[in-house]
């Protein structure tokens, strides 16, 4: 036993090394060289930062680092190797500054013209920034909320700047965010939580901590866009591949991905260290979800109002269903869940697992949460129709939403869901903008393989939502009180 023993641990430790070496080795060969901004790490707020900060002193905070990046990479000359696109470049179309300023990187609120009828906290997903609530916050507003899109640290500055950070320092920041939006509103109007991707496992792990410790302020709905609950179960090994990252050798192993960014409100670099938090937190969420479970105290819950697209290659959509929804108790909650363009002729080449995971959401079993799928009027058919089964219940009731799918789109992605079709960025039909920017929503390229700095199926992936005046009325109806009855986009 003691030789055996002896085996199996040597074993172990040629695979680790293996893994730690390979992957730094493989890094190095892979990824292209690495820019200032994949070095920088600017001092963003931790949660030791946050526990006993104002909102005001995160303010400071963040524009202490924005001027740190600003001095430190936006003021340096540009290089013969950098690239035409480059956000950090301020005479670039993707710098952020042609939209007039760096706000959609930064926190900001939104305000009714009166006295505000309740107040959103709105949280972005992991390497996105503000920017990608805008337009919910917006269809809030004209609902008479005040809502804050509350900058998470590390984003919206530079993808270095992710190699730090822990989730603990996201959540912090939300607990000082929902402070902010109650004292905004006062004591007895609705709050509500809104979180987009990573920022929907934020919101979701608030709830559930208060639920479990009785501490911090109650919220009355919560709202998830894309939602975080699971990744890939082998992110963690991020942290293993990471390992000889200190060495300068081997820098490029803190990296998963290292591309152009030319994204003015997104990260297109992928550090090792944001796949791990994930992972972490994700594996918290579900364990939590569990334990919570177990001493029946999930039904202590707000009503979740959730959105997932059924093809989804950033999250994982099962667990969306089954990890979340199915350990619900019957509190008002609903998932609407995003189908395939039937239409589109591509329905066989999706992965069979979506073709099983919606039957069994569709099937007539009853459930405790309301059930509702967009999808094609029929299969001769762009128009799509709202079909929805309320919680208890089996029998499917259908209504026309005048929305339908663009003949060229066989799904939406998750980077998808937040952004309206007319967005000045991601839109396929951008609205006028104040200034020359680049419009990634309009990008469809086709043409050689091979020679493009940026994947192609990067650039192909969608970017806004054709449905989204649906999702901003059923956030509106929510706001509104309507938590059954399903508002007309």
């Amino acid at each position: 036993m003691k030789r055996w023993s002896i085996r199996i641990l040597s074993a172990a430790v040629l695979i680790v090394a293996t893994l730690i070496v390979g992957g730094a080795v493989d890094a190095r060969r892979r990824l292209p060289d690495l820019e200032p901004w994949h070095r920088y790490v600017p001092h963003d707020v931790t949660a030791a930062d946050l526990a006993s900060a104002t909102f005001a002193e995160y303010l400071r905070r963040e524009d202490d680092v924005f001027r740190a990046v600003h001095d430190r990479i936006e003021s340096a000359p540009a290089t013969s190797t950098t690239p035409a696109f480059n956000r950090y470049d301020p005479q670039s179309r993707s710098s952020p500054s042609r939209l007039g300023s760096n706000e959609g990187n930064r926190t900001f609120e939104l305000r009714p013209a009166g006295e505000p009828v309740g107040g959103a906290l709105l949280i972005h997903g992991l390497t996105d920034s503000p920017y990608s609530m805008r337009a919910v916050g917006a269809a809030l507003k004209t609902s008479g909320y005040y809502s804050l899109a509350l900058r998470m640290p590390g984003h919206g500055t530079v993808p270095a700047a992710l190699t730090t950070i822990v989730w603990e320092d996201w959540l912090a920041a939300v607990r000082l965010g929902v402070r902010r939006v109650r004292d905004q509103i006062g004591p007895d109007k609705p709050l509500m939580l809104v979180g987009y991707s990573n920022g929907g496992a934020l919101v979701l792990k608030y709830a559930l901590d208060r639920i479990e410790s009785g501490e911090g302020l109650r919220a009355t709905r919560l709202v998830l866009i894309s939602p975080m609950i699971a990744v890939a179960p082998f992110a963690w090994l991020s942290r293993v591949v990471s390992l000889l990252g200190p060495i300068p050798y081997f820098e490029k192993a803190h990296w998963l991905d290292v591309m152009p960014e030319y994204n003015p409100f997104k990260y297109n670099s992928f550090p090792a260290n944001a796949a791990l938090q994930s992972w972490r937190l994700t594996t918290d969420l579900q364990n939590q979800i569990l334990r919570v479970g177990k001493t029946d105290r999930l039904k202590d819950l707000p009503p979740i109002l959730a959105f997932q697209s059924l093809v989804d290659a950033t999250v994982s959509t099962a667990a969306v269903v089954h990890a979340l929804f199915d350990q619900l108790d019957a509190n008002g909650s609903e998932l609407v869940m995003f189908d395939i363009n039937r239409l589109s002729g591509l329905a066989p080449f999706i992965e069979p697992a979506a073709a099983t995971l919606l039957s069994r959401l569709t099937d007539a079993s009853p459930r405790r949460y309301g059930r509702t799928l967009i999808t094609n009027a029929d299969r001769n058919s762009l128009d799509v129709v709202e079909r929805s089964i309320r919680a208890g219940a089996a029998e499917i009731a259908t209504r026309p939403l005048g929305l339908s799918w663009p003949a060229e789109m066989f799904s939406l992605a998750h980077i998808a869901l937040p952004f309206a079709m007319d967005d000045e960025v991601y839109g396929q039909t951008p609205r006028p903008s104040s200034g020359d920017i680049v419009r990634l929503g309009t990008l469809s390229p086709r043409g050689e393989r091979a020679v493009l700095t940026v994947p192609l199926d990067t650039l192909m992936r969608v970017s806004c939502n054709p449905f989204f005046p649906y999702l901003a009325a059923r956030v509106t109806g929510l706001a509104a009180g309507s938590q059954t009855a399903n508002p007309q986009p």
